[in-house]
C-alpha cells in the first residue's frame, strides 16, 4: 500500500502529527509521503491508494469550529478514486470539524473510510492511535 500524507498547519502541531503518523506508517512497511498542502508531491499523490487530510481546528473556543483554512482544502487536487481519511487537530473542543473536513474531502472525489480528532496536547500519542487504526482498518 502507498498512502500520501497531505496537511494544512498552522503553528506546526498537524504538521508534526502527520511527521508521527508518516513514521508510523512508515515503520510498519507502508510506503509513505508526507506534504504540506502547499507542496503536493502530485507523483504521490496519483500513485497513492490512501490519502490522508490533517488540519487543525480554526474558529471560536466553544462554536463555530471549521478545519483551519478550508479553502486551501477546497482547492486540493481532485482525488476521484482515491481512499481517504481525516484528522484534525484541536486545542480544547473540534466541535464539528472532522465532518466538515470529511465533507471536504469527499466534494473533492475521495470516498472517506473515517477520521479522528488529535488534541494537541496529546500530539504523539494521538497520531500513533490514528496510524494504528488506519493500519488495522485499511487493507494493504
Amino acid at each position: 500500500m502507498r498512502v500520501v500524507i497531505v496537511y494544512e498547519s498552522l503553528t506546526g502541531t498537524t504538521a508534526r502529527a502527520a511527521g508521527i503518523i508518516g513514521e508510523e506508517l512508515t515503520g510498519a512497511g507502508t510506503a509513505t509521503t508526507v506534504c504540506p498542502i502547499g507542496a503536493i508531491d502530485y507523483q504521490a499523490l496519483s500513485d497513492a491508494d490512501l490519502v490522508v487530510v490533517g488540519t487543525w481546528t480554526d474558529g471560536f473556543v466553544l462554536v463555530g469550529q471549521r478545519p483551519g483554512r478550508a479553502a486551501r482544502l477546497r482547492a486540493m487536487p481532485v482525488l476521484t478514486g482515491k481512499l481517504a481519511v481525516v484528522y484534525c487537530t484541536y486545542a480544547i473542543d473540534a466541535g464539528h470539524t472532522l465532518e466538515k473536513l470529511i465533507s471536504i474531502v469527499e466534494d473533492r472525489g475521495a470516498e472517506v473510510l473515517g477520521g479522528m480528532t488529535i488534541r494537541r496536547d496529546r500530539v504523539r500519542p494521538g497520531a500513533r492511535e490514528f496510524a494504528a487504526r488506519m493500519l488495522e482498518a485499511v487493507p494493504a
